[in-house]
């Protein structure tokens, strides 16, 4: 069981690659990108040092099967998946804003709402809201995209057309494809037995039109809760079933790492790696209602090479 965490690939016509926090995305003749999701894991904004097997596979399967879902709603950049952790996509410059949705209050937007703030991103919110309630519609919340190492940052729509990082138009459409986006994954996540809670998406353009880009609906840019007994958990305070990254970020938490400057990262065992994969494994089944299908990992990078290089030529 092998994690792949780095790649160093020499892909035909490639002219550039870009090492993100857990994607290593190839410029491809400046006209296609592939993106690799490898088996890192960052949280707070921190690469963790440990990769988790099958994390990439089950990731880049998840967005696969939802942009194939919603290319009636928005064009999106997906031409193919050569490789269970491969996808081939259109090139797109992408907005420098990440689209946030959230259709319940939890997460960050709960630790800021319980500090007193009542406005997130420029969006006014009710008073007398509690943990893991259900907004009356869901909200936009963007951030900035930062560079690696840094902060994305909340940012209000009237920042981002101020800032000029969208046209009135543009921002308009982001907006429309966001909140239909997060109708349709909720109502695949409703399926499933699931709340889709909140999610981010990316766009971008090519052509002068826009795209949808990146992973979608994926545990990694989404947080899911289990339907049944939300409303009686609610009801007594309790904390909900999830299934999203949290439970990496809680184990973090618990062993005083925040991502804070002088916190030490936990240490990784063999132990605390396979429980997160496992974890990932019940959040691939439950979120695709597939069975999970372990590809060999014994020489990932081989196969990757060979499986996409027979895709680009």
């Amino acid at each position: 069981m092998k994690a792949l965490t780095k790649t160093d690939f020499n892909f035909p016509g490639q002219k550039s690659v870009y090492h993100g926090k857990v994607r290593d995305v190839y410029n491809i003749n400046g006209e296609k990108l592939v993106m690799v999701a490898t088996d890192r894991i960052s949280a707070f904004d921190v690469v963790l040092p440990e990769g988790i097997p099958y994390k990439g596979q089950m990731l880049n399967q998840i967005a696969a099967k939802f942009l194939d879902a919603t290319t009636d709603i928005c064009p999106n950049w997906k031409l193919a998946t050569p490789d269970p952790m491969v996808t081939v996509g259109v090139l797109c410059e992408g907005f420098p804003v990440e689209m946030i949705v959230r259709g319940y209050l939890c997460g960050s937007a709960w630790r800021t709402y319980k500090s007193g703030v009542r406005e997130i991103c420029g969006v006014k919110l009710p008073e007398g809201m509690r943990e893991n309630q259900k907004f009356p519609e869901p909200i936009v919340t963007p951030t900035t995209k930062a560079e690696m190492g840094l902060h994305d940052e909340d940012i209000s729509k009237e920042e981002i057309l101020a800032q000029g990082l969208a046209t009135p138009e543009e921002y308009e459409t982001l907006e429309k494809y966001t909140l239909a986006l997060f109708k349709r994954g909720t109502e695949m996540a409703a399926e499933r037995g699931l709340i889709l809670v909140d999610t981010k998406y990316e766009f971008g353009k090519h052509n002068g039109t826009i795209y949808l880009m990146d992973e979608i609906h994926t545990p990694d840019s989404s947080r899911y809760f289990y339907s049944e007994g939300y409303q009686d958990r609610f009801e007594k305070g309790e904390a909900q079933k999830q299934l999203s990254k949290e439970f990496v970020r809680e184990w973090l938490m618990e062993n005083g790492f925040q991502g804070k400057e002088g916190q030490k990262v936990p240490e990784m065992t063999p132990e605390i790696v396979k429980s997160i994969s496992d974890r990932y494994i019940e959040l691939f089944e439950n979120i695709s209602g597939e069975k999970f299908v372990k590809e060999d990992t014994a020489n990932i990078t081989a196969r990757i090479e060979s499986n996409v290089k027979a895709f680009l030529s």
